[in-house]
Order: structure tokens, then C-alpha cells, then sequence
């Protein structure tokens, strides 16, 4: 393990144009505190997620990926939260494969107005990634 207060992780973050993009954008404007290490893609959707671009992250030194889903709320698609979670098990699978941790990916539903819980998500996944140290110290 590594000290936190030595290692501050990189996470990218999917994020969805219609629906938690602006709880996001609400948390900066909100002056809300969360990891500047913290970088944000915008999708369409989160169901078009590969699972292979997580672990691209990963490989590439993202320390975590956040996917900010939906949930019910997606406009594109009626199956969307199924699909995504698809892509998250996916992901988690992929990632075993490779010697990381399955828990460097973390998903849940960020809504327009979920400034604060998405906040508090960046801070505990921050947190936890702290504690399990950079993604590449347990890559095979």
C-alpha cells in the first residue's frame, strides 16, 4: 500500500452531454472541492462505452475510471442502464485479465443536479485508489 498523502491518483471520468455533465459542470461552479486530477470525457451515452477504453486508461495511467451513467434518465436508449452495466463488468473482467485491480472502475448514476454526490463519489474513489496505490505498481 501506499501513503495517500505521497500519491494523489488520476481518474478519468465518462461522462454523458444531457444528463451528468451538468452535475458536474454545477459541482465547479458550485465551488465544490474535488481532485484536480480528476478528467472528464464527454459521450452521447454511456452504453457506447468500450470496455477496452477503460483498460486503455488504465494501461495508459489513469489511476481509476468513473463512468457517470445515466441511469433511467437516458434519452438515446431504453435499455441503456443494462447495457452500461454490461460495459462495467466488462471493463472489471478485461482489467483482471491484464493483473489490475477490478475496482479501478466504478459506476453510478449522476444526475443534472448531483453536484454534490458527485463530488463525494471523486472524493471515496480517490480515496480508495489512494490506498490501493498507481495502477502501475500491480500491472504484470
Amino acid at each position: 500500500m501506499t501513503d495517500c498523502k505521497d500519491f494523489s491518483p488520476k481518474i478519468l471520468v465518462f461522462s454523458t452531454n444531457n444528463i451528468s455533465d451538468p452535475g458536474i459542470d454545477l459541482a465547479g461552479s458550485s465551488h465544490l472541492h474535488y481532485s484536480p486530477n480528476v478528467m472528464v470525457i464527454s459521450l452521447p451515452c454511456t452504453s457506447g462505452i468500450k470496455p477496452d477504453w477503460v483498460v486503455y486508461a488504465v494501461r495508459r495511467g489513469f489511476d481509476g475510471v468513473f463512468i457517470a451513467a445515466d441511469g433511467e434518465e437516458c434519452a438515446y436508449l431504453p435499455d441503456c442502464s443494462e447495457r452500461t452495466a454490461k460495459v462495467m463488468s466488462d471493463a472489471q473482467a478485461m482489467l483482471q485479465e491484464r493483473g489490475y485491480q477490478p475496482k479501478r472502475v466504478r459506476m453510478a448514476a449522476i444526475c443534472s443536479v448531483c453536484a454534490e454526490p458527485f463530488t463525494n463519489y471523486m472524493r471515496e474513489f480517490s480515496q480508495m485508489l489512494a490506498e490501493m496505490g498507481p495502477s502501475g505498481a500491480e500491472a504484470a
